[in-house]
C-alpha cells in the first residue's frame, strides 16, 4: 500500500462551487457526496458537500468538504497549494495563473524569481493560497 498526502480544503457552503472551479482549472474528474445522501445534517444542510474529490491524471488528489452548522470545527488552517512544472508547461501554468487571479488577490506577481524560475503567489476567490512555479526561462503571465 502507498501512503498519499493530499490537500483537504474546507469551505462554508462553497465547496461545490470551489471544486467545480478547480476542476475547470486543473482538469481531471470531480465527484461529490452530500450530507443528505448519508442521512446527516438537517434538511437545510442536505445539499451541502460532505466529501468531494478531484483526481488529476490518476495521481494527484484534491479533496474538500463543507462545514455545517453545529460541527465542532477548529479554526481553519492555511492551506497552500503549489502548481509547478518546466518551461514546456509554461503555457498551461500561465493559463491556470490567469484563472486563479480572476477574482483573487495577487500576493506576488508571476515574474522571474531570483532562483531562475518564474514564480507567483495568489489567494484565489475562495481563500485558497496558490503558488505557481515555472522552471527555467518561461514567459511571464
Amino acid at each position: 500500500m502507498t501512503i498519499n498526502v493530499n490537500p483537504y480544503l474546507q469551505f462554508k457552503g462553497k465547496t461545490r462551487e470551489a471544486m467545480e472551479f478547480y476542476h475547470d482549472l486543473l482538469g481531471g474528474e470531480v465527484g461529490f457526496s452530500t450530507f443528505g445522501e448519508f442521512g446527516m445534517g438537517g434538511p437545510e444542510q442536505a445539499e451541502l458537500v460532505m466529501h468531494s474529490q478531484l483526481v488529476i491524471d490518476g495521481r494527484a488528489w484534491l479533496m474538500a468538504s463543507d462545514w455545517v452548522d453545529g460541527m465542532d470545527m477548529p479554526e481553519p488552517q492555511a492551506a497552500n497549494i503549489s502548481l509547478f512544472g518546466g518551461v514546456e508547461d509554461a503555457e498551461t501554468l500561465t493559463a491556470q495563473w490567469q484563472k486563479l487571479i480572476d477574482g483573487g488577490t495577487v500576493v506576488m506577481p508571476l515574474e522571474p524569481a531570483p532562483w531562475g524560475d518564474t514564480f507567483g503567489a495568489v489567494v484565489d476567490k475562495f481563500g485558497t493560497f496558490w503558488q505557481v512555479n515555472i522552471g527555467g526561462d518561461a514567459p511571464q503571465g
